[in-house]
């Protein structure tokens, strides 16, 4: 694969490919800092009428020339089996992209799979299988690719946390999935579920150690954009993980029972923004609302340069582009795209 450029990072032996052939950008200037455009989606195809509407919203995506796209996770419903050929038929559909599309995995992928509607799957299973179809690459998915760096080795644990630069912007994937994180409490037994007392501590223990690791990921990030004098970083998880909302100024609605899970790394986020220069924007699917906002931390300690962008889902198959323009006031400008006809 033909590559513009690449530099060799401060952050261990770390080579960051800015750039594939193909990925188009706006318009630049002598110093290279380009104008350019993403793609984000997510949380869908959930049904046989979503499954139609998907080839549209591709074709889409494709006629806008964007330089890359990413899937936020959930490739199929809450409510349906978590067979191995869900993660074909997604793969499938990744690769119909004319540029980079990447992937972040979402709880319907994995955490889910425990419930019986499901199919009864030992989620650890699930997720080891998924890393294993989906992260067995270096590379992206789409007619055109991305080198992408993995925490982990191929295939294997943490290979689905993923890194690029593109532009003057640290892009990076997290699973971190609904459904609490997979952080698993007295609800963990169900008879809707097949989990054991056994599969609920194996849950919590995976939830701790990934935990720390997207932690440490983020981390490496933060310095890595720091230490290359570049201007943003996007973060991409799935997970809604419910920030306080200004209209209840009295009531925090992170301090619900399910949500805890999320709390060391909404700190490490919000440590890490506070000493960057540079604009951050978090992105995340789950509960399927397109929103732009700057939820962190509230309204008499705003972040001025942290956003959060939710990206539409089921049963709305549309996305969300991203303009990212180095020489404009705000590095990031978001566009609901409602596709024609879906």
């Amino acid at each position: 694969m033909d590559r513009k450029w690449a530099v060799i990072g401060a952050v261990g032996v770390l080579v960051i490919v800015v750039g594939v052939v193909g990925a188009v950008a706006d318009d630049g200037d002598s110093d290279g800092r380009q104008k350019f455009t993403v793609a984000l989606w997510g949380d869908t195809p959930y049904s046989a009428a979503e499954i139609s509407k998907v080839p549209t919203l591709i074709a889409d995506i494709n006629a806008a020339k964007v330089a890359f796209s990413v899937f936020d996770g959930d490739i199929k419903s809450g409510s349906s089996l978590c067979a191995d050929g869900v993660f074909t038929a997604a793969i499938q559909r990744f690769n119909t992209f004319e540029s980079p599309l990447v992937y972040v995995p979402g709880d319907n992928e994995w955490t889910d799979c425990h419930r019986i509607n499901n199919g009864g799957y030992n989620a650890l299973e699930r997720l080891s299988f998924l890393r294993g179809k989906m992260f067995a690459e270096e590379q992206s998915f789409g007619e055109k690719t991305l080198v992408l760096e993995h925490q982990g080795p191929l295939g294997d644990v943490y290979s689905e946390n993923t890194r690029w630069t593109y532009g003057d912007v640290v892009f990076l994937g997290l699973n971190i999935p609904g459904s609490n994180n997979n952080k698993v409490g007295t609800e963990c037994l169900s008879s809707k579920s097949v989990r054991t007392q056994k599969d609920c501590d194996d849950d919590n223990a995976e939830y701790q150690a990934r935990d720390a690791a997207n932690i440490s990921w983020l981390h490496d990030s933060f310095a890595l954009a720091k230490s290359s004098g570049l201007r943003g970083l996007m973060v991409v998880i799935q997970a809604d993980m419910s920030f306080d909302l200004p209209e209840t100024e009295t009531f925090n609605e992170r301090t619900l029972p399910g949500f805890d899970g999320y709390n060391n790394f909404i700190a490490a986020l919000i440590a890490e923004t506070r000493d960057f220069d540079g604009e951050v924007v978090l992105v995340h699917g789950d509960t399927h609302f397109f929103k732009q906002d700057k939820p962190l931390v509230d309204q008499a300690h705003l972040i001025p340069n942290f956003t959060r962008l939710e990206t539409f889902g089921s049963p709305n198959v549309h996305w969300v582009k991203v303009t990212v323009d180095p020489h404009s006031r705000n590095l990031f400008r978001f566009e609901p795209m409602i596709v024609p006809g879906n």
